[in-house]
């Protein structure tokens, strides 16, 4: 096959490599616009794995690249005066420079043909001269470019500014992260050896701050100036080096995350940051570029053509891409909000960076660096001042947490989940089993289900409420059983369901209206405005004067009769497009009085709910409020930083937590779904706003617990399904994490024993 590799990184070296170890007799050109020892960048970060997989494929450039590896297994974070290390984290690096020329030795020695300092004008030529063209030309690329109606590029220039040095200072004891406060911002550097001489040192700043720095209009010698002035207590001295002979030099740019719906068109194939970037504080970007090398160069000669190849290599590739870049927007996203996180303690903030892409959790830090995840686990258990500092060591999960005078014996929390089992409101024998059983399991606090405050503000007729007396001593019954059985607290969530009531139960059509053969006829609707859920669903009537008061006080004679039946917590629902989330959100609310239009206005109707139940409640009894933290439409709805400005306002009122939820508000939503998926809303909200916070949504292992306590993120975590299928799962978590501080009910211990020692006995199998 007569191959052209229309770029010289190491994408293209790689591949080219990659094909002839397959077969000899292909004829292979590489074409680079610049000198063979040009390049932009410094370092390149690989980690053991990544070096293992690459032997597999090549041995001969792979021992190559070994040889001029600059090892470390320690990160340093310095920050606030203070230098914290972590170690067991197993990275190498070496020079981009030196890389690149080790992978055009070996393409020479495979009778690769290298072609440098030439621009490639004219694409179709190529396509005519040779039966593959590889557009491996990088982040920029002219080939994708020109056939994007083809390839249809997604591209995502990020917030953050960043320019890339080198230094001979050394940074060989670890990978370095250092923070800078200046009176114009902060700036941090990513700073690593790659060989003997050199170290990477990357400077980044939000907009905000380059702006104000004056960047834009400094010269690249000016900027160095600043940086070295900035960083000079950590350069000791030494200056900072520019790649000035490269097309891009050292200039500020803004990271673009690039992902092509196509990768491939005609006898064109995309490589590299051609195809898709991933952030550089992730350090896999020149590691997915070689994988994916070597990856197509197989599917060539084992699939039965070309386009059979392209379509197993963008399938199998895509999944990886997609992968890492998930992690890459953890990891970036994280630094363009620093910021919120530089008034954390040292200890917290150095967890947070280390959990911050999600690929590092809890118990893989504990498998790197126990001693440190130790002293850790010690300082969250002490720092509130809930343990004493003799107390054992436990995961953040099993750490206690109050609330005014509500204790709760640990920071998992059962989420609210609709049971639908309801009989004219009323909970049964279904309900004392199901919150039983939950109460039993270990969890510091249950919560029932979305209560509602009327027989028309049910969701189903399946649907609970708090409206008599009757449904008051259901509850009671409940909520004794916890008490007097169980360690947990249990919470009532008290709601309307506005215009999406009336509908049938969760098990047959979700949200549809109710059918001829329902036990109960449809009742009218009220809301916001006029706006049906769906257009299968009744228009609601919109809400008059008279009938926010009438609302206001079935909300207050719910909330006391929730005192009365003796739960220890209350919690409003303002969420999932129910009636107080109607008011709230801008895709069910269109009034034009005092009650829509913007935010202010239109948190006033339901802030004068919540302001009426805090009046009422005990002193002691903590207040909740459920938020759906963003609209997932864009800036048409909510947005997660309007989110903050609803939970101050929250706040402002006395409620003393926010269960941040996101969603169920229109139709429209596109939500992003994926672990913890919602829990950076709640971390934003609790970071901006300072106000406490539960994360809920996709967490399901006490690793994703103790992660999110850890890097303050949340102060109690929500699970929903876990419990569903499993009412004991923080009882059998502590036996997971090997945990024998749980408090089991008494008859149960027995079963408690059993599983320790048979997850004694599983770990030691697996350590033979």
């Amino acid at each position: 096959m007569k191959i052209a590799c229309l770029g010289g990184g190491p994408a293209g070296l790689y591949f080219a490599i990659s094909m002839k170890l397959r077969d000899p007799s292909h004829q292979i050109t590489v074409i680079e616009r610049n000198k063979p020892d040009n390049t932009f960048g410094w370092g390149v970060v690989f980690s053991d794995e990544t070096l293992d997989n690459f032997a597999l494929n090549d041995a001969t450039s792979a021992a190559a690249i070994r040889e001029h590896f600059a090892y470390w297994d320690d990160i340093a974070v310095v920050h606030d005066g203070h230098r914290t290390l972590s170690t067991g984290h197993g990275f190498c690096g070496i020079g981009r420079k030196q890389l690149l020329i080790l992978l055009q030795q070996r393409a020479r020695e495979l009778e690769v043909e290298l072609c440098f300092e030439t621009e490639v004008e004219d694409v179709e030529q190529y396509q005519q001269d040779y039966d593959l063209v590889v557009a491996s030309d990088g982040l920029r690329s002219k080939i994708r470019t020109k056939y994007q109606q083809h390839f249809k590029p997604d591209i995502d220039v990020r917030n953050c500014k960043f320019i890339w040095f080198g230094t001979k200072q050394k940074f060989d004891g670890a990978f370095t992260f250092i923070f800078e406060p200046t009176d114009k911002g902060w700036l941090w550097a990513h700073a690593y050896q790659f060989d003997d001489e050199y170290a990477t040192f990357i400077v980044e700043c939000t907009a905000d701050t380059y702006d104000n720095w004056g960047f834009e209009n400094m010269t690249q010698q000016e900027s160095i100036a600043t940086c070295e002035k900035i960083f000079a207590k950590h350069l000791s001295g030494q200056n900072l080096l520019t790649n000035a002979r490269h097309v891009r030099g050292s200039a500020w740019i803004n990271f673009p995350r690039v992902l092509c719906e196509r990768w491939s068109h005609e006898n064109v194939v995309l490589m590299g940051d051609a195809a898709a970037t991933a952030h550089f504080s992730i350090g896999s970007g020149t590691k997915l570029a070689m994988e994916s090398a070597s990856a197509l160069a197989e599917y060539l000669h084992t699939e039965e053509s070309m386009p059979a190849a392209f379509a197993k290599y963008e399938d199998a590739r895509r999944l990886e891409v997609l992968k890492l870049q998930s992690a890459a927007r953890n990891s970036l996203e994280w630094f363009e909000d620093v910021e919120r996180y530089l008034g954390l303690d040292p200890v917290q903030f150095n967890y947070s960076l280390l959990t911050r892409s999600q690929r590092i959790s809890h118990e893989n830090l504990r498998l790197r660096d126990p001693k440190w995840l130790q002293s850790a686990e010690q300082w969250f258990r002490t720092k509130d001042g809930y343990c004493s500092p003799d107390s054992p060591v436990r995961a953040p999960m099993f750490t206690p947490y109050k609330l005014r005078e509500l204790e709760l014996v640990n920071r998992v929390v059962v989420s609210p989940m609709a049971q639908y089992k309801a009989v004219d409101g009323c909970p049964t024998d279904w309900h004392l089993v199901h919150y039983g059983s939950l109460a039993k399991g270990g969890a510091g606090l249950v919560y029932v289900e979305m209560t509602c405050i009327s027989a028309s503000g049910r969701i189903t007729p399946g649907c609970p409420g708090l409206y008599n007396d009757k449904q008051q001593q259901a509850w009671k019954r409940i909520t004794d059983f916890v008490h007097l059985e169980s360690t947990a607290k249990i919470c009532a969530q008290i709601g309307h369901s506005g215009a999406k009531g009336s509908t049938q139960l969760g098990w047959e059509t979700m949200d549809a209206p109710l059918t001829d053969s329902a036990t109960e006829d449809n009742w009218p609707l009220i809301s916001a405005s006029d706006i049906p859920w769906s257009a299968g669903n009744q228009k609601p009537t919109p809400m008059d004067r008279q009938c926010m008061d009438q609302i206001t006080q079935q909300f207050v004679n719910a909330a006391k009769m929730a005192v009365a039946a003796g739960f220890d917590m209350l919690e409003i629902h303002c969420a999932h497009g129910y009636l107080l989330s109607s008011f709230i959100s801008p895709m069910s609310n269109n009034r034009t009085d005092e009650y829509g239009g913007t935010l202010q206005n239109r948190m006033r109707y339901p802030l004068e709910v919540v302001t009426a139940i805090r009046q009422m409640l005990p002193q002691e009894m903590p207040l909740s409020v459920r938020i759906s933290a963003n609209d997932w439409v864009g800036d048409k709805g909510v947005t997660p930083q309007e989110a903050v400005d609803i939970a101050r306002m929250l706040q402002d009122v006395g409620v003393d937590i926010c269960d941040v939820s996101s969603g169920q508000t229109s139709v429209q939503a596109q939500p992003v779904y994926g672990r913890m998926y919602q829990t950076p809303f709640s971390d934003r909200i609790r970071n901006e706003s300072g106000m406490a916070t539960m994360a809920v949504g996709n967490i399901y292992q006490p690793d994703h617990v103790n992660s999110i306590l850890m890097a303050g993120r949340a102060d109690l975590v929500c699970l929903g399904r876990p419990h569903l299928a499993d009412p004991y799962w923080t009882l059998h978590a502590g036996i997971s994490i090997g945990d024998r501080g749980v408090d089991w009910p008494k008859p149960y211990i027995a079963g408690r024993d059993q599983m320790a020692r048979l997850a004694e006995r599983d770990e030691s199998i697996l350590k033979v």
